[in-house]
């Protein structure tokens, strides 16, 4: 009896699966562990978490990898966040420091929506550890500004207002390929009206590009500008601003070519243990999670 229990139990065994809340990858589709992509973040000048904004999975890893970033770098670790602009920088400073109450902080700071559910655990352990956090991202009526109006809207602006943003005049390269294929859902090709495609539409579909091209940029910009050799600069972002190392990456490596980035793409899908063709390249560290897994909204 207890031998036919022992082979029920095996065979139970052999045909129970685990479901995994999370599988990463390497960039050539190789699984991989937490503890891998964790050394090497540690050994970066810059790492860049690409994440899906209401994903749970992404928001747990973020905490994870800065507290393993925090036992090896130490005071030498910086963050950063698309989630504040840069004037809200004084305000988010404040609250690290300990000088702000977080309800201070609060009304002080246009904190997004989800901030206390999915940032707010980041920002404390910077608190905590009293580790420097920067607000890296462009005031949004800026990049508003130029969805609406183009690059050229920026000049009008005071010279305060542009310290807010990436240096101009701005470099924007329509033909790479993260930029032109926000064209193309947008119906029109790199400058080029499609057929039934107006040039008032097709403008306003490449100000709509130059207006991510604007927070790419700025956001490199605040990441260089409080980075010094030997730190490591842990940064936060929307998966489409760092994924197939353009946006952020491609502004970084204007100004510093042999920068040493690890980027980290966030991505979905039904079945994630075996990375799909497409994910390969997408970044140094892909992060696969269950398209199923509970929204955080």
């Amino acid at each position: 009896m207890r031998l036919l229990f022992f082979l029920c139990f095996l065979l139970t065994a052999g045909f129970r699966s685990d479901r995994p809340a999370y599988q990463l990858f390497t960039q050539t589709g190789k699984a991989t562990s937490f503890d891998k992509l964790a050394r090497d973040a540690a050994k970066a000048d810059v790492v860049l978490f690409g994440e899906l904004h209401n994903n749970p999975i992404c928001h747990w890893l973020q905490v994870q990898l800065m507290q393993e970033l925090v036992q090896a770098r130490g005071k030498q670790l910086v963050l950063g966040a698309e989630m504040f602009e840069a004037d809200n920088q004084k305000a988010l400073s404040g609250y690290v420091s300990g000088q702000l109450s977080a309800k201070e902080f609060a009304q002080q700071a246009r904190l997004w929506p989800n901030y206390n559910t999915d940032y707010r655990p980041v920002v404390d352990l910077a608190r905590e550890q009293k580790l420097p956090f920067i607000a890296t991202n462009v005031p949004r009526r800026f990049a508003s500004l130029v969805a609406r109006q183009g690059l050229p809207a920026l000049d009008t602006l005071s010279a305060a207002d542009k310290r807010q943003m990436a240096s101009l005049p701005l470099t924007v390269d329509l033909t790479l390929p993260g930029y032109k294929g926000m064209l193309d859902m947008m119906g029109t090709h790199g400058g080029q009206a499609s057929a039934g495609t107006s040039a008032q539409a097709n403008g306003a579909a490449e100000n709509f590009a130059r207006a991510q091209a604007l927070k790419d940029a700025t956001m490199a910009r605040f990441i260089l500008e409080n980075w010094k050799p030997g730190q490591t600069f842990l940064h936060l972002n929307g998966d489409y601003h760092s994924k197939n190392f353009e946006g952020i990456v491609w502004y970084l490596r204007q100004q510093k070519p042999d920068l040493n980035i690890v980027t980290i793409s966030s991505v979905e899908a039904e079945a994630i243990l075996k990375a799909k063709p497409d994910w390969k390249g997408l970044a140094t560290y892909i992060l696969a999670i269950p398209a199923d897994m509970t929204k955080t909204y």
